[in-house]
């Protein structure tokens, strides 16, 4: 049951900041609240007051330079998956966007409310880590960024200060030969496992190290130390087990309805190989 609070529109980000100093920790950012408000009515949190940004116009803007897409704070799931800029520049996030939980949390939830609640059990945080985004973030001394992997700190828990808000969330875009692919088990509306996996590959290998970072299945999205593969072979099934494996060491995790511990490290490894199958698939 949802115990009383009070909810203040504001229509600028000053006004925002101006009653983040005011209320402190006894206010929260309000969006789309499909995390926020559910663990109020399950009383695992309670905040006597929201601050609901949904009026400031500028934090919805989706917008995309040469080398950078920004999404506005208040953009929600549905707004980035059906977005012509975001599926052409990085049609791997459209795609993500587009399988997020459920039709109500994806037209209602936001992709900058779902960094700030730090759930572990969430899709986009891997692939903005894979990805190098950066969460852009206001406060009453100044603005800061900071990497999304960065950013979330622990499960449940965020840089966020008590009296800043997020502006933005800024990805690097990926150059044109630059394979992006994401991949997930899931059961019920929460994945399990998440695997992100960046690379270049030509002739055949890997130009550099590929980037695969897993999440979903810890506290936070964990990248993989993949330096050794610089240049390996990427058809080679021997070098996407290897890199399966390294990413199964990678994580610690955590046991629940969804499977013991060792099972979670297993799917980690077949869904890293997925991920990497995908990445070669669709490279020239």
């Amino acid at each position: 049951m949802l115990r009383r609070f009070d909810v203040h529109k504001v229509t600028s980000v000053a006004e925002a900041l101006d009653l983040r100093q005011r209320f402190g920790a006894d206010a929260a950012i309000y969006a789309g609240g499909t995390e926020l408000l559910l663990a109020m009515k399950m009383g695992v949190a309670r905040w006597p007051n929201l601050i609901d940004v949904k009026p400031i116009a500028s934090l919805a803007d989706i917008s995309a330079t040469r080398d950078t897409l920004r999404i506005g704070a208040t953009a929600t799931h549905w707004d980035i998956e059906r977005n012509t800029e975001v599926r052409r520049v990085l049609p791997a996030l459209a795609q993500l966007e587009a399988n997020v939980a459920n039709v109500r949390v994806r037209a209602a939830g936001t992709l900058a409310g779902n960094l700030a609640f730090g759930e572990p059990h969430a899709d986009p945080p891997s692939l903005l880590v894979a990805l190098g985004a950066r969460v852009l973030l206001e406060g009453k001394v100044g603005s800061r960024s900071l990497p999304v992997a960065e950013f979330i700190t622990g499960m449940y828990e965020t840089a966020l200060a008590a009296d800043e808000i997020i502006l933005a969330i800024e990805i690097p875009l990926p150059a044109r030969d630059v394979r992006v692919a994401y991949v997930k088990f899931q059961i019920l509306e929460r994945p399990s496992v998440g695997v992100a996996a960046v690379a270049t590959v030509r002739d055949g290998r890997f130009v550099g190290s590929p980037g695969v970072v897993v999440g979903a299945v810890d506290e936070m999205p964990r990248r993989v130390s993949t330096s050794q593969f610089a240049g390996a072979d990427a058809h080679d099934v021997g070098t996407r087990e290897a890199i399966a494996e390294a990413a199964g060491a990678a994580v610690e995790p955590t046991a629940d309805l969804a499977g013991d511990v060792e099972y979670k490290r297993h799917l980690v490894g077949v869904f890293a190989q997925r991920a990497l199958a995908s990445l070669v698939a669709t490279a020239a």
